[in-house]
């Protein structure tokens, strides 16, 4: 091979896997644009104009409706809701799927039953783990009720989708029967690559079950952690199906987040620029830190590769 072939021959490769990059990314820009380019296009257009959903040219009212969203109460009511299910429905989650885990990892016999049976709640339709729950929280006939009143607690019964109180609360504990199995099904199969050597050492020197928890298996899964993080959180801000199923944001707008409230306001009262904006801020609110934590996640995963 001449000296002129060598030297061709990397830029031809070069060249080759600059178009594989090409092709390989082009599917990739094409969703991006159409699933959500388009649509946050279309968001800021509604916006900013006056749209009830039949007039084809809609006026144009600028920050009108930015304006009204800070100074309506039921948006910091709604969003206040949000931040409880975000802490409450996110710490839940998070501490029961690590614990279940870390008990389950030990387990050999029936640890695919267990996984299937902590698993199956997350894999359910939304619409019917709302029905379901709807009736187990009936307040005359509901399984709970019954339940209390069949162990002596029948003080505690009540309607507990019905009560302002209690009911966003009730609906939060649905979600999070439904969502930790997640969480346990990924921190397990995270377990399967921490270093066994170093609990076992940790045990000898004598580190309990917390310490051993925090100082070793955790920074070993913590990529993995932080990805069930931003997710859960994710779901947090932008959480609709369950509490449109089980209340529809009442009573009296007590279970109202940002997703139910904006589309009462865009489909039932057809206010449909109002409506957008506030999906705007829920975008806004989610969307840097899914990014930062995002970023956290690949950062710690490039440190547990190079090591």
């Amino acid at each position: 091979m001449s000296i002129v072939e060598r030297s061709s021959a990397p830029r031809v490769t070069r060249r080759a896997q600059a178009r594989l990059g090409i092709i390989l990314v082009i599917p990739v820009t094409v969703m991006v644009v159409v699933f959500f380019l388009v649509p946050l296009g279309n968001a800021l257009y509604f916006s900013v104009v006056d749209f009830d959903g039949l007039n084809p040219n809609p006026p144009f009212i600028g920050a009108e409706n930015f304006i009204r969203m800070f100074n309506d109460e039921k948006v910091w009511q709604s969003l206040g809701n949000n931040l409880i299910w975000i802490v409450v429905g996110t710490i839940s989650p998070m501490v029961i799927g690590i614990l279940v885990a870390m008990m389950l990892w030990s387990v050999q016999r029936g640890s695919v039953v267990y996984r299937l049976i902590f698993f199956l709640p997350y894999v359910l339709p939304g619409v019917a783990i709302g029905i379901v729950w709807g009736w187990i929280y009936d307040p005359v006939n509901g399984l709970l009720n019954q339940a209390l009143r069949a162990v002596g607690l029948g003080d505690l019964a009540r309607g507990w989708l019905g009560e302002p109180d209690v009911a966003l609360y009730a609906v939060l504990a649905t979600a999070i029967w439904a969502g930790t199995g997640f969480a346990i099904v990924i921190f397990l199969s995270a377990l399967r690559n921490v270093d066994v050597e170093l609990i076992d050492a940790a045990r000898i020197d004598g580190a309990n079950s917390a310490q051993r928890l925090w100082y070793i298996v955790l920074p070993q899964i913590m990529p993995v952690f932080l990805m069930v993080l931003t997710l859960t959180l994710v779901g947090g801000f932008s959480v609709f199906d369950i509490i449109f199923i089980m209340t529809g944001g009442g009573p009296a707008g007590a279970t109202d987040v940002l997703g139910t409230y904006a589309y009462n306001n865009a489909f039932q009262l057809n206010n449909i620029g109002y409506g957008t904006t506030l999906a705007l801020l829920i975008t806004i609110l989610s969307v840097p830190i899914a990014v930062m934590l995002n970023r956290l996640q690949r950062r710690l995963s490039l440190q547990g590769t190079s090591v």
